[in-house]
């Protein structure tokens, strides 16, 4: 991504490398492309991978799999997008009172998970769901409230910065796994880079204070 995208050339601001910049330190444009990044991310480290058989096993006993990862990835989706897109849609909503979409009875359905690629998937919709909804807003909508009593108040504008520290911290742990278990052996080396490489690659702007 060149610094001449368009989330980046109404500013002016002088972009730096993703890498260098903590998430709350982003402005939207670049909260939002840091969030599509991250299923770039997953394309070139998953597609590539012949036996997707390998990613369901953990590296070490007590550690997560690839595909458990992805599942985690793809249930903090779940919950963010409805919070973000009720907080959209109404005036301070009650957040509790949304119904947890990971206990919706489809889930319980033979074959719902039925392989890695298959949850990337959902999480890449949830994801390109979460980013067009993200973009239709005006930054001042980012600042709007919904409230919690069981955990905290949300600003659409804190989902997304939550969205994309977790999605650091699980690829992290995602691209620990993939070396592990020794999948990227017979892989091209584009497609084993890690993540602080990737995050070299595209360009983010600092947040106007």
């Amino acid at each position: 991504m060149s610094v001449d995208h368009p989330a980046f050339v109404a500013t002016g601001r002088t972009p730096l490398k993703a890498v260098e910049l903590a998430v709350p330190d982003l402005d939207n444009d670049s909260l939002i492309v840091r969030l599509q990044m991250t299923v770039n991310h997953l394309s070139r480290w998953l597609t590539p991978i012949t036996d997707k058989s390998m990613l369901m096993r953990s590296a070490r006993r007590g550690e997560k799999s690839v595909f458990e990862l992805l599942q985690e990835l793809r249930d903090t989706e779940l919950v963010a997008f409805a919070r973000m897109n009720a907080i959209a849609n109404s005036i301070n909503p009650d957040l509790d009172k949304l119904p947890d979409p990971r206990y919706f009875p489809e889930r319980e359905m033979p074959g719902f998970d039925r392989s890695p690629l298959s949850v990337l998937a959902q999480f890449r919709r949830l994801r390109q769901s979460t980013c067009a909804l993200l973009r239709s807003l005006p930054d001042s909508a980012w600042l709007r409230v919904g409230t919690s009593r069981l955990e905290h108040d949300w600003q659409i504008r804190s989902i997304a910065e939550f969205l994309a520290e977790n999605d650091t911290r699980v690829l992290h742990l995602m691209d620990v796994a993939l070396h592990n278990t020794g999948v990227r052996r017979n892989i091209n080396q584009v497609s084993g880079a890690h993540l602080t490489e990737l995050m070299e690659t595209y360009p983010v702007r600092v947040r106007a204070r």
